[in-house]
């Protein structure tokens, strides 16, 4: 049975934070512009001490700045601060100049045990018996309880059981948001039309003739049709991720590439856009879940805070990168983003072995 860790605030009467000075602004100058020695967020719980008060920032964001309004710390991206507002300035972590970070939220203390021992870090050779038993778990629980966002590479519509698979977890309740980009959901209409992904069969894996037109015949179609949810009525169609994501009224984000074609109608081709759609779901969530996709997983990470705030309590984020390469499930934590789970695997074999175990619960 999966229960939440509990959370220990600080004690803000210890005499340190009595004593602290409440936190300093200066006005932003212009639009999008801060003043200089700015402090900016990370990813951990923080608390900004106003009117003598400490105060949690209960929307957080990495890389952002903190503007006081209402008496209350608020997480504003750059390009969204106006003139004048109250933006918070120095870059003290420990209290000096009101701003406290709790950067030891939800970690265990270090157990006894040797200086040195090997197989420390995650790799291809790594055991995830045990990661998938509580993944299991941690799912059931989220159900009924949090926010689910699934960050979806194309790789999960190339093979036929773990399309099927996807789409099944959807309608069992396991998803309640989800974003990938142009090709995930392009390649999984593919698939409906032509039974292919980039001209080669889901199932079979053979390239079939002029199979490289499929996916822009895809897209066209599309286009035709105005947006995603006429091509599903349009067509009658009844599987696949996009068709049950619309069915069920989960929310799609895609966000567009450089490199795409078409797009299909609904892909964001602002960036900033396509951020801000994000950030709605971000700032619910408390499982992510990343299928291959490197630069969706990072973008999704620099977003998502370590915790929420639910219902007045903390509670930990959780955050899964699952990719066959080694090289990518690290990239997130280069990046300064949350500490994340890693699974190093097959993608298409994750799904499929995910929706089967938690079909038996």
């Amino acid at each position: 049975m999966f229960t939440l860790p509990t959370y220990t605030a600080p004690d803000f009467t210890e005499s340190f934070f009595v004593k602290a000075p409440s936190v300093r602004t200066m006005p932003a100058p212009m639009d999008g512009v801060v003043p200089e020695n700015f402090y900016a967020t990370t990813i951990f719980p923080e608390y900004f001490k106003i009117h003598d008060s400490w105060q949690l920032m209960a929307e957080s964001r990495m890389d952002c700045v903190v503007v006081i309004a209402d008496d209350r710390p608020h997480a504003i991206e750059f390009r969204n601060v106006k003139k004048g507002d109250a933006v918070v300035v120095g870059r003290h972590e420990d209290g000096e100049n009101g701003v406290y970070v709790d950067h030891f939220a939800f970690r265990k203390k270090q157990e006894n045990g040797d200086n040195f021992s090997f197989r420390t870090s995650n790799s291809r050779e790594t055991a995830y018996s045990r990661d998938y038993d509580r993944l299991y778990e941690l799912l059931e629980f989220e159900r009924e309880n949090g926010y689910i966002l699934w960050v979806l590479g194309p790789a999960v519509t190339f093979d036929q059981d773990s399309r099927n698979a996807m789409t099944h977890l959807i309608e069992m309740g396991y998803i309640d948001a989800l974003f990938a980009g142009n090709a995930l959901a392009t390649h999984d209409l593919e698939s409906h039309f032509f039974n292919t992904a980039l001209g080669q069969d889901i199932y079979s894996k053979e390239n079939k003739s002029l199979g490289h037109y499929h996916h822009i015949e895809t897209i066209n179609r599309a286009r035709s049709c105005g947006s995603l949810k006429n091509l599903i009525e349009k067509y009658k169609i009844t599987d696949g991720i996009v068709s049950s994501c619309i069915t069920n009224n989960i929310p799609l984000v895609l966000a567009g590439s450089i490199r795409d074609d078409g797009p299909l109608p609904g892909v964001y081709a602002d960036v900033y856009s396509a951020q801000d759609a994000l950030r709605v779901h971000t700032r619910k969530a408390t499982t992510i879940i990343c299928l291959a996709t490197q630069l969706h997983t990072i973008a999704t990470g620099n977003m998502t805070p370590s915790y929420q705030v639910i219902n007045g309590a903390v509670r930990p984020v959780y955050f899964y990168t699952v990719d066959i390469s080694e090289f990518v499930v690290n990239k997130l934590k280069d990046r300064g983003s949350l500490s994340s789970k890693s699974i190093i695997t097959n993608i298409q074999d994750f799904v499929v072995n995910l929706q089967r175990n938690l079909s038996l619960k």
